[in-house]
């Protein structure tokens, strides 16, 4: 290879290279930011609350705030579920409680699930779906078919408005409003169910008590 052919390659993969670079900073500028995954100024870490994140007890302003992403088909997330409302029992008015929705791909209807809680939230009716899921897990967990004929079973009991909710379960909107949560879990370290964030802080669970000490040791701070 001559000289001038040299030159010529190397030049060819020089401008390959600031084409790529240029297509990278590119595609990280169109990335949309989002307020609410920016750091609380106040502990710098990564909020695991939005604006339209599920507060079930709301402690007020500067309270200790307990976030769980979870998912309704999680056995593990059905054992916390007890364990979870007594602490919103014992600490009421202390603490903010906070649920997002984390459906495991693994599992066949957590989607399906979420999707249900969503839609009967937006009749003000989520804590009561909520509890339904967890009440029921055992008869519709670990279904390889659809169960979502049950789901609207539920939400009928609960005397919501049918066609409202199949309206939302239909909506794609609802199932962005489930993805949006799973998302951020994602953008938070999340990989499992029940995972619980204490004051933005993830908190390191190897037995149900270890949540009580996790909340206890924030509000002795």
């Amino acid at each position: 290879m001559n000289t001038n052919s040299k030159v010529a390659l190397v030049l060819s993969g020089a401008i390959v290279l600031v084409v790529i670079a240029f297509i990278i900073a590119a595609i990280v500028q169109a990335q949309p930011s989002s307020p609410e995954a920016q750091d609380d100024p106040g502990t710098g870490l990564a909020s695991a609350i939005r604006g339209d994140s599920h507060i079930m007890d709301d402690a007020g302003e500067g309270a200790v705030t307990v976030v769980e992403f979870l998912d309704f088909e999680c056995e593990a997330c059905g054992a916390f579920y007890p364990v979870v409302e007594d602490l919103r029992e014992e600490f009421s008015g202390q603490v903010t409680f906070a649920i997002r929705y984390f459906p495991l791909p693994g599992h066949f209807n957590s989607t399906n699930a979420a999707i249900a809680v969503e839609a009967a939230a937006q009749q003000g009716q989520l804590e009561a779906m909520y509890e339904r899921m967890f009440d029921t897990q055992a008869e519709w967990g670990e279904a390889q078919e659809s169960r979502a004929p049950l789901f609207r079973q539920f939400a009928e009991e609960l005397g919501l408005d049918l066609a409202e909710y199949d309206a939302a379960v239909a909506d794609p909107a609802t199932a962005d409003r489930v993805k949006s949560d799973f998302d951020d879990g994602v953008a938070l370290g999340v990989s499992s169910t029940p995972t619980f964030f204490v004051n933005d802080r993830m908190a390191q669970l190897g037995a149900f008590e270890d949540l009580r000490a996790a909340i206890q040791a924030e509000l002795d701070r």
